[in-house]
């Protein structure tokens, strides 16, 4: 019986519980600089985790593509030390702000050329700016069927089957393989790395592939940057505390309810 292969996109973002102290917008030349460390987008954890599943159910070889300007080597080889079987770096200075189409078509011409697939995860969105397009105009790409939004993943006699989110509940959704997947966080998040495997996979394991645009995007291929016409600072979130003193608490109450009558 052939093996499953899976492919999983993970893009690295600057920490998204990172504090607002960390994160400062310059106008002038329209970016949004955060002072923390860099990790794995946590959607994208998310569908490593569904893969890793997949993977223990019924075996299967995982593979992981994380794009940009320049992507860690140290960050990403968490995928490795969770137990992805190979990581791919498509790293390139041409891959710097993409807008989501340009994102996606490097991805489907990366996925080309790594050849079969059964299926394809990716989270719901990113952490960073969320814009959650990505994944379903690379399925476009690719042709695939696409299931968006999964809160549990299942394979099964070369079909995908899928819970998939919709509002107050979920709709449980077949498609045949090769497909793509978006995934959610009800999924899970990924599973617990001990510091001794990270450190060991840090300190011993494998070179990385690094492919350039050269090595795989498609020739004549249009890179589109997102153009950003307005940033600016968030409004000041600053609240004020008021303690409510009071001996009883119908006293209390009382107090509060008058505050309350007073923003009307």
């Amino acid at each position: 019986m052939k093996e499953l292969e899976i492919i999983v996109c993970a893009k690295q973002i600057p920490d998204p519980e990172a504090p607002l102290s960390d994160v400062r917008v310059d106008s002038e030349k329209m970016e949004v600089i955060v002072d923390a460390p860099q990790v794995i987008s946590p959607f994208d954890e998310n569908a490593l985790e569904a893969a890793l599943r997949i993977k223990e159910e019924m075996g299967a070889k995982i593979t992981v593509l994380s794009m940009g300007k320049k992507v860690s080597d140290t960050v990403m080889r968490k995928n490795l030390a969770a137990g992805a079987d190979k990581l791919i770096l498509l790293q390139d200075d041409a891959f710097e702000n993409l807008d989501s189409h340009s994102t996606a078509g490097v991805l489907a011409d990366a996925i080309r050329k790594i050849g079969e697939y059964d299926l394809i995860l990716t989270g719901r969105q990113a952490g960073d700016w969320d814009f959650g397009q990505v994944g379903l105009i690379l399925g476009e790409l690719l042709g695939l069927p696409c299931v968006s939004l999964a809160r549990e993943i299942k394979v099964k006699d070369g079909n995908v089957l899928v819970k998939k989110n919709i509002l107050g509940g979920y709709e449980e959704v077949k498609a045949k393989m090769p497909a793509l997947v978006t995934v959610s966080n009800e999924v899970g998040e990924l599973r617990y790395i001990s510091k001794t495997k990270m450190l060991t996979m840090l300190r011993g394991g494998a070179s990385i592939p690094t492919w350039k645009s050269g090595d795989f995007v498609s020739a004549g291929a249009k890179l589109q940057k997102m153009n950003i016409v307005e940033l600016s600072s968030p409004p000041d979130m600053r609240r004020d505390c008021e303690m409510l003193e009071g001996s009883t608490p119908a006293e209390k109450a009382g107090k509060l309810a008058a505050i309350f009558k007073s923003l009307r």
